[in-house]
């Protein structure tokens, strides 16, 4: 059968990325508590398309895989990019995995357990060197510190979205950078609270004031003492509870 993609292109144009999108598929990840865990990612696969080939087989995408099945986690990433090249002839290959990871958290006052969800991202590529970044995503409180100071009752809180994402020299556990983002904010996320541990969270957010600024210079710091990380994007965004705008504060590590 003619094979259409592999025709000869006279444009010379490279394409930096080329593949499929927004694949539902089961993975494994591997948990601290638990060993693994099965959730379902939503997948982007690309590769480099040089510039004499028409197109790229979108069909070895999804054999790739069904061949690793079972098997996508975080330690063989870079067996899957190396896949993606050399089946596809390409110089380079990216991975983009984004999935909800699930937490048993015990309540502070009630120790009622229920689970709760955070969205992650593996972001892979491959070209002379793998390169691979863990992204979490963690909702938590946050209090003014101003309406603290300026009100003579209480002060307005409002949840907020942190985004971390990390290069790292040796394993690291995805719990980890949340329990270090949760200890940074003003207060942390619940699935289910009885009354006394509603009481507790809100006095103890009252009692530990944050800005925006103050959640991702408190993270920095966690993150610099921390020598495995070798490089963080860290952003906190506030969904203001008396503005009709967000409250965002962002800091990078330069390389």
């Amino acid at each position: 059968m003619k094979d259409i993609q592999n025709q000869l292109d006279n444009r010379k144009i490279v394409i930096d990325k080329v593949g499929i999108k927004d694949v539902k598929y089961p993975i494994t990840v591997l948990d601290r508590a638990n060993g693994f865990q099965n959730t379902i990612a939503s997948v982007n696969m690309y590769v480099e398309l040089p510039h004499q080939f028409r197109g790229t087989h979108m069909s070895r995408f999804i054999a790739i895989l069904n061949e690793h099945r079972g098997e996508i986690t975080m330690r063989n990433i870079g067996t899957i990019l190396d896949d993606m090249m050399k089946r596809l002839d390409a110089e380079a290959a990216h991975l983009e995995i984004e999935f909800p990871y699930f937490i048993e958290k015990t309540a502070p006052i009630s120790k009622e357990k229920s689970l709760l969800c955070y969205t992650c991202r593996f972001l892979a590529s491959m070209n002379d060197i793998e390169d691979f970044i863990l992204e979490v995503q963690v909702p938590v409180i946050t209090l003014c510190p101003c309406s603290k100071e300026i009100s003579d009752y209480g002060a307005h809180n409002q949840r907020s979205l942190v985004v971390l994402q990390v290069r790292f020299k040796e394993f690291l556990w995805i719990e980890d950078l949340i329990s270090l983002i949760e200890s940074c904010a003003s207060g942390e996320i619940f699935a289910l609270l009885e009354p006394e541990d509603e009481k507790y969270i809100i006095e103890h957010t009252y009692n530990n004031p944050r800005f925006v600024e103050d959640v991702v210079r408190e993270i920095v710091i966690k993150l610099e003492k921390d020598t495995n990380i070798i490089w963080y994007y860290v952003s906190s965004e506030n969904f203001e509870s008396i503005h009709n705008h967000s409250a965002y504060a962002l800091v990078e590590k330069k390389v």
